[in-house]
């Protein structure tokens, strides 16, 4: 089986974490904040507070920013539940705008055909490691006075027209097991705003600014320096990382251009794209369908899945939350049904980008 993603540890990453037992000091402390130096430089921004996951990451920005309790985020209704659960429990009522059917994102323009009455942030989500369109969707924020909260979970070194994903607003990033880079758990929040970044480093530490002096209600969110050790060797390696996805997935373009009964995924103009999914559409013309395709892959021994079954607010549990509007997505909800990821990693072999190919080709076909 060619896995859709694959963990591997490392001697450097071994070692470090041996280190770190052997410290003592196993909790937040100076491997943290090594993490923390990295990914602000790799960001290109003044701060990155690392918290225990990027759920909590969404949760502390959300709860931290200066507007109205009650008020609305519009985000993308296509994607990880954990963008919409995290809106839920900061307590925002939540509105979704439609997606672009070639980078799967919010636009600017989809953001403006919504009721924007009662907004106060916008979250684009930088879905499959591609920035949404931040250029636009920054000068529309600041026109209407909207705070930016970017849910960079699988954006981690992506970059829009020159500027990392996560220096547009408050980036939000993750670092579960399948992300391009990893501490098993864990997230990590960047921003430019000195005030915010103060109100994030203590919330997450219970609301102490120093031992038992308490400022705010907090909450426990902080990572590990076994965590930390984990990521360190992993984001001295991030361009090379990437370039190998980004290799991967040129790979797979080329193998599959001539092949009509799929849509395949691109970079927008102006994006570098990080490639965490690699994510085909199964048109109607298509000899079998969606989830048919998805079991004759598996049996070829190609690893695949959906990423995302469902949009965010179709499941039953959040059916008629009075904070959650189900906004009429015709695009996302016409995508939701066609999409298929594929092993994109950097550890698959030339051969392995090959197999997958014929395998959907002889899907599909």
């Amino acid at each position: 089986m060619i896995p859709i993603s694959t963990v591997r540890i490392d001697e450097e990453i071994e070692a470090g974490v041996l280190a770190v037992l052997r410290s003592g000091m196993i909790a937040q402390g100076p491997r943290v904040a090594e993490l923390e130096a990295m990914f602000a430089e790799i960001s290109r921004v003044k701060h990155a507070i690392a918290v225990n996951n990027g759920t909590t990451a969404l949760v502390a920005v959300l709860k931290m920013l200066n507007v109205p309790r009650g008020s609305t985020v519009i985000t993308s209704p296509f994607t990880f539940v954990a963008t919409l659960n995290a809106a839920v429990e900061a307590g925002f009522k939540v509105r979704f705008a439609d997606i672009d059917e070639q980078s799967f994102n919010i636009t600017s323009e989809t953001i403006a055909a919504v009721d924007t009455s009662g907004v106060s942030t916008v979250m684009p989500v930088h879905l499959y490691g591609q920035c949404a369109d931040m250029t636009s969707i920054a000068t529309q924020a600041k026109e209407n006075g909207w705070e930016i909260v970017e849910d960079a979970a699988q954006a981690h070194g992506a970059m829009h027209r020159g500027a990392p994903a996560g220096s547009f607003g408050a980036g939000c990033f993750s670092f579960y097991a399948t992300k391009n880079i990893t501490t098993g758990e864990g997230g990590v929040i960047t921003t430019n705003d000195d005030a915010l970044a103060d109100r994030l480093r203590i919330y997450r530490n219970q609301g102490m600014r120093q031992r038992y002096q308490y400022e705010m209600a907090g909450t426990n969110y902080r990572m590990t320096d076994v965590q930390a050790a984990i990521g360190i060797p992993q984001l001295r390696r991030i361009d090379a990382i990437n370039a190998a996805r980004q290799k991967n997935a040129d790979t797979l373009n080329q193998l599959l251009s001539d092949v009509t009964e799929i849509v395949t995924p691109i970079a927008s103009p102006g994006n570098s794209h990080v490639w965490h999914q690699y994510t085909i559409r199964v048109l109607e013309s298509s000899s079998r369908s969606r989830d048919e395709v998805i079991e004759f892959l598996t049996e070829k021994g190609v690893g695949c899945g959906i990423y995302y079954p469902y949009l965010a607010h179709d499941y039953e549990c959040f059916r008629g939350n009075p904070n959650i509007e189900p906004t009429a997505t015709p695009i996302a909800s016409r995508i939701v049904k066609e999409v298929i990821s594929l092993p994109v990693h950097q550890y698959l072999s030339e051969n392995d980008l090959h197999a997958i190919a014929s395998a959907v080709r002889k899907a599909v076909r």
